[in-house]
């Protein structure tokens, strides 16, 4: 990548140019957190108690996100996400898509979800204009699942699931985190059950997001293990074509299936990068592990003009830091965890 000097965008059109960084790199997919708020407890996550919700006034309404949601759009973003937090927590949910569908242009919307309460509402999101959803699973085996979200709920995932391909949200993708000693032997087993089911999966890479900051790189499985693992009863090709995706694709025994291994902290793929996101709370992040963040909540109350806002966004986008630094001496988590960042 190679530095670009500060493009000059004129204040009095709105939208020209792309949503670009110093790096060259274009802004086309945000991420959307509509709630930190979750109803399970994963170990890797935050603690058995939870943590300190976001109070209500604090977090962005509906307009507010549909009109800062909109901006992105006119910039450039063809993708939203919409995460948590669990997204299905907030009650407006179905009616944020139908507006989000409503935007022109109409950019693709995906879900990241714990699937709990799919169930009942697979149907209605599409119905609003969900596109796509990916479910978090990191294990079928129900003592161990209990074990990993202190909650005893993983036949209401598999119903959400099975809601989910039903309702036509295909492919309907699996995202498992794979941990040592935990659920790293088993994944070839979950992959069997995914494939039998025709849902698509992706393993990712533990990383340091967790509340009580007790990530240890050293502890963590890796890309080539978890491979290493699947190949003992597979066989994978890679396949080419990635572009901006986070993950590395593989062809199942020669296919049609395919695997997917996001590989965020030994070989990160920070170089295409796309990606930006906004929490629930207004703040404009952009990168996961970002240590700042740009305050969109507080100027848009105080009566902030689209020129306005989009200042600020291309602000935060242009110091887009080159990677994430994880493994430099100088890199520090993020104070906020995943579930008050957005997946």
């Amino acid at each position: 990548m190679t530095d670009l000097p500060m493009p000059t965008v004129r204040s009095d059109a709105p939208g020209s140019g792309p949503l670009v960084d110093s790096f060259g790199r274009i802004g086309r997919d945000l991420r959307v957190s509509v709630t930190d708020r979750c109803n399970l407890r994963c170990t890797y996550c935050m603690p058995a108690e939870g943590l300190p919700w976001l109070p209500k006034p604090e977090m962005l309404t509906d307009d507010e996100l549909i009109r800062l949601i909109g901006l992105f759009v006119r910039l450039g973003v063809r993708q939203i996400r919409l995460t948590g937090g669990e997204p299905m927590l907030r009650k407006s949910l179905v009616s944020v898509v139908e507006r989000i569908a409503d935007l022109d242009p109409r950019p693709t919307i995906a879900m990241t979800t714990n699937g709990i309460g799919l169930d009942r509402l697979a149907a209605p999101l599409r119905a609003a204009g969900l596109d796509r959803v990916n479910v978090s699973l990191d294990t079928i085996d129900p003592q161990e699942f209990v074990a990993l979200t202190r909650r005893d709920r993983l036949g209401d995932v598999e119903a959400g699931l099975k809601a989910a391909q039903d309702a036509g949200l295909t492919p309907v993708k699996v995202n498992a985190v794979a941990m040592r000693g935990i659920n790293d032997e088993d994944v070839a087993d979950l992959l069997a059950w995914c494939l039998d089911r025709g849902y698509e999966l992706r393993f990712i890479e533990q990383m340091p997001l967790d509340a009580g900051h007790e990530w240890q790189r050293g502890t963590m499985v890796t890309a080539g293990e978890i491979r290493s693992e699947l190949e003992k009863t597979y066989r994978l090709t890679p396949l080419d074509g990635r572009g901006s995706a986070p993950a590395e694709r593989y062809l199942i025994d020669d296919g049609p299936h395919t695997v997917g291994i996001i590989a965020s902290v030994s070989a990160p793929f920070c170089a295409a990068c796309d990606r930006v996101r906004l929490t629930a709370d207004g703040q404009l992040r952009n990168c996961l592990f970002a240590n700042s963040e740009s305050d969109l909540r507080g100027p848009l109350r105080d009566g902030a003009d689209d020129a306005d806002l989009e200042a600020i966004i291309r602000g935060e986008m242009w110091r887009k830091a080159r990677g994430h630094g994880i493994g430099r001496p100088d890199f520090h988590q993020p104070d906020r965890p995943m579930s008050a960042i957005g997946g």
